[in-house]
């Protein structure tokens, strides 16, 4: 059973909103960031993350989203014309705001922290008037990434995007991306997360960030409780991470599955989320089982980890694939149907 029909004359793939920022990750790792003397630079951002990782893959990827005026503004645009990625719908900042900075802290293979500087923001400054209802209408999928609906006038230009997808047959994914930056309080938050999940196809997020948008609505579900709700408001698939323990997915056929991550020595314990996600959607969109594509995401992720960076290290098919035969035969399954 398919869950969504793809428009195949739409000339993108998918379009991602939200989030694009600048990544210093530490040369001098498994120290603290008070010690850490040495950074690498790369482009950063969840949703930009992911663009490059569908990007990698073939996929005709655009972005709606809003950079600083300066060099780190010119960084990003030059970044994704390199990947392939449309930027007709990036705008420059015209108020002095500046790209989000993310020092991230590598302890070691299983901790890491990240320290992000979010003040005066241009991600957030995007508005509904840089909102294009025909690129939207252009394109198979958009993805919204939450951290756009933590303050305005970007909550306004997310929300609009949503019911523009909805009303021209686009199938939204919304990926919860909870930052505590720039949001007031748990409960602005899942006020502003439960809109924007009952307006998408897909909704997905780790375990904590489900807790949160659910916070109004019933503490302390379970996954099943979980899907079972966001299926009966509209949703077609829900994704539950759980970290090193893998992730739970749930379709409105009916099916569940369970997904264990690819064992690999790591190198950092955060960006796997966007490679999963990239890949999973690229699974998707080539109207894969779902647990062939749910497959492929996690081993997207498993290779994401393993390396420095993470837009940088996104995955082509190929590595993903030589990797999955690789690990097969000695690993087996990572994902089973369990209904």
């Amino acid at each position: 059973m398919e869950l969504f029909n793809f428009d195949n004359q739409r000339e993108f793939d998918v379009i991602l909103l939200g989030r694009v920022a600048i990544d210093f990750n530490p040369v001098d790792m498994f120290c603290t960031l008070a010690e850490s003397t040495t950074f690498k630079k790369y482009l950063g951002g969840s949703p930009a993350n992911i663009a490059v990782g569908l990007a990698r893959l073939g996929k005709k990827t655009g972005f709606i989203g809003k950079v600083s005026a300066d060099r780190f503004g010119e960084y990003v645009l030059n970044y994704f014309k390199k990947e392939g990625i449309d930027t007709s719908h990036i705008a420059k900042a015209t108020n002095g705001e500046s790209l989000g900075l993310t020092f991230t802290e590598i302890l070691s293979e299983q901790e890491s922290n990240i320290l992000m500087y979010r003040n005066g923001i241009a991600d957030l400054a995007l508005s509904t008037e840089d909102i294009d209802e025909q690129y939207i209408k252009n394109s198979k999928v958009i993805l919204i990434s939450g951290t756009a609906l933590a303050q305005s006038p970007s909550r306004e230009a997310a929300l609009m995007a949503i019911e523009l997808a909805r009303k021209n047959d686009t199938v939204v994914v919304f990926d919860i991306d909870y930052r505590s930056y720039n949001w007031k309080s748990p409960e602005e938050t899942a006020v502003y997360y439960s809109l924007a999940a009952r307006g998408s196809d897909m909704i997905m997020g780790s375990k904590e960030e489900f807790d949160l948008m659910q916070a109004l609505i019933g503490p302390n579900m379970t996954d099943e409780q979980t899907a079972d709700y966001w299926i009966k408001n509209g949703a077609k698939l829900i994704i539950i991470k759980h970290g090193k323990k893998g992730s739970s997915v749930y379709a409105s056929s009916g099916q569940a599955y369970h997904v264990k991550p690819y064992p690999i020595k790591k190198l950092k314990s955060f960006g796997g989320g966007d490679a999963y996600a990239s890949a999973f959607l690229f699974g998707l969109l080539e109207q894969w089982p779902i647990d062939k594509a749910l497959d492929y995401g996690d081993a997207s992720a498993s290779l994401l980890v393993a390396s420095h960076s993470c837009s940088d290290a996104m995955p082509t098919c190929d590595q993903i694939s030589n990797y999955i035969n690789s690990c097969k035969p000695i690993y087996g399954d990572m994902v089973t149907i369990q209904k």
